[in-house]
């Protein structure tokens, strides 16, 4: 591997940034990850870590400690800071509580804990990845958005921001993420990188529609995997599930699209609710903790099994995850797709 140099990692989850930053040409030296499962299966995959990845709260975590677990001598500054501090108060779905629209969710400090390392780390570049509800303009975000670029800047560097969808970078599923780029500010503004791909996204079309998206199908053609415990969908209304064509959700049982018994209101669910992979397009967002209707289903009408999230994600197949079903489901719907992590951090590095 022709290495660019060293990163570290925060809020590392299972490594999909991570995973990235090496497909890139990076060594992740350290990492900070609090959950057990997800720091087992860095531990697991990645053989640069220094030493052991570090299990604490990381608003207790001195800088000098991570920068000591990736082996950096003292006054040595790191290549590469890469990490997506959770923030459960601006994603999509949590403005339906209020406390969440208040911004009162104590995950937002973890925003300045990444810019506490910034400024004491000084990397040579950073990348920062979040929902990108965080850039809404409303009492919750926008206070929050300000005060993080402000830091950014105070801590020396210049920044560029950009929600990039994952289905326009090569990756099987439409994931919109907030992607943050920085450089120390003698040097000129970072770039995101250009779509490879393009096609229908919601009601508009997005990215380079000159090669079209890859599909859920083209991801999962090939895949052989066997039944996993727990897949049926059952309850009050798993049967519903097969007669829903593939791509569609429960407004298919509505008035408004003719069904004869309609069993629901006109968007009276979240769109996500008993959602059915299509073959012929990338799989919707899969998130990291689904109610017992919430899509996407497979169109075998079931849920997706553990090789075809990975798959879903762009992580290899032989990727080890450690953890209970459910951990697995969390960590992967948490990552970011290691696919889009790798060309963004290329443009990022473009200059080296």
């Amino acid at each position: 591997m022709s290495t660019k140099g060293v990163a570290i990692s925060l809020f590392s989850g299972a490594g999909g940034l991570d995973l990235g930053a090496e497909q890139a040409g990076y060594e992740v030296r350290a990492a900070v990850e609090w959950d057990r499962d997800a720091a087992a299966t860095m531990e697991k995959n990645f053989a640069h870590l220094n030493s052991p990845v570090i299990q604490r709260n990381i608003l207790e975590v001195p800088t000098s400690d991570i920068l000591r677990a990736a082996g950096l001598p003292a006054g040595e500054r790191p290549d590469l800071l890469v990490g997506g501090p959770p923030c459960t108060p601006f994603s999509k779905s949590g403005f339906w509580l209020d406390w969440k629209r208040e911004g009162l969710d104590p995950d937002a400090s973890l925003l300045q804990a990444y810019t506490r390392v910034l400024r004491d780390a000084r990397p040579h570049r950073f990348m920062l990845e979040n929902v990108y509800a965080l850039t809404y303009n409303n009492r919750a975000s926008r206070p929050a958005f300000e005060r993080l670029l402000r830091e950014i800047d105070e801590a020396g560097y210049r920044c560029a921001h950009k929600v990039l969808n994952a289905a326009d970078f090569g990756v099987p599923q439409s994931r919109p993420r907030l992607f943050i780029l920085g450089v120390p500010k003698e040097e000129p503004t970072p770039a995101h990188p250009n779509p490879s791909h393009g096609g229908q996204w919601e009601r508009r079309v997005s990215g380079d529609p000159g090669i079209p998206h890859v599909t859920a199908g083209e991801a999962l053609k090939d895949l052989v995997t066997t039944p996993e415990p727990g897949e049926e969908v059952g309850g009050k209304y798993g049967h519903l599930l097969p007669d829903i064509p593939p791509g569609d959700n429960y407004l298919f049982y509505t008035a408004e699209r003719g069904h004869p018994d309609p069993l629901f209101r006109w968007r009276s669910k979240y769109w996500s609710f008993l959602l059915k992979l299509s073959p012929d397009k990338p799989a919707p967002t899969i998130q990291a903790q689904p109610g017992p209707y919430i899509g996407p289903f497979h169109w075998d009408n079931r849920r997706l099994r553990v090789p075809e999230v990975k798959r879903l994600f762009t992580y290899p197949d032989d990727f080890a995850f450690v953890g209970t079903r459910a951990s697995v489901q969390a960590q992967l719907g948490n990552s970011v797709p290691p696919v889009l992590a790798e060309k963004v951090i290329r443009a990022l590095t473009t200059a080296d």
